[in-house]
């Protein structure tokens, strides 16, 4: 089982993908990685959707967790519980996640079942890590969501501060929306499931 505690912000690209790629290709920066992500999200059975937040559902939610790196053939499965910590303006504040390896996972969504958990949503991602002096950040092509980018502190050296990542996206000139930097993609896509937006 590993900790992970990092912070990131994310956000939503201007343009098609394509046009965004070709942008940001011509800024000098290259593909380190690739990789394809399939979350599958569970809750507890006794939780009431309906009566809920869309923020306190997913602050129960297990993920089953399956990624394929395209570049490097590797596989990981996973069992994720994420914890994060807002301020007033749904802003995150800091997050961590714990992660548990597993060997199947369709014998870990059977176990979260018999424990008295229920499935809620699937997203199905794939992600291209592009790299230029330093600054590193992931393309999230989310199927039939958007397209954003994430970029965590702990991926990048020389930068400590949520701030500082968001100054090398301003200078680097990279073409997304200025104006929500932790565009939160499971409230977006939990959101649609529910019929809340």
């Amino acid at each position: 089982m590993s900790k992970k505690q990092d912070n990131e912000i994310t956000l939503k690209i201007k343009g098609n993908l394509d046009e965004f790629y070709n942008d940001i290709e011509n800024k000098e920066f290259k593909i380190v990685h690739e990789f394809s992500m399939d979350d599958t999200y569970f809750v507890p059975k006794i939780l009431n959707l309906k009566e809920t937040s869309t923020r306190e559902i997913l602050s129960k939610a297990v993920l089953v967790r399956k990624i394929i790196g395209k570049t490097s053939g590797e596989v990981s499965q996973k069992i994720t519980f994420k914890i994060k910590e807002f301020d007033t303006d749904g802003n995150i504040l800091n997050q961590d996640s714990i992660n548990c390896e597993v060997l199947d996972i369709q014998s870990a969504k059977k176990l979260l079942k018999a424990i008295g958990y229920k499935e809620i949503m699937n997203i199905q991602e794939d992600d291209r890590v592009y790299e230029s002096a330093g600054f590193r950040f992931a393309v999230k092509d989310i199927r039939n969501g958007d397209n954003l980018i994430e970029a965590e502190i702990g991926e990048n050296e020389d930068v400590d501060t949520v701030e500082e990542l968001v100054e090398k996206v301003a200078n680097f000139k990279i073409p997304v929306y200025l104006d929500n930097y932790f565009v939160k993609k499971a409230e977006v896509e939990l959101d649609k499931v529910l019929g809340r937006k």
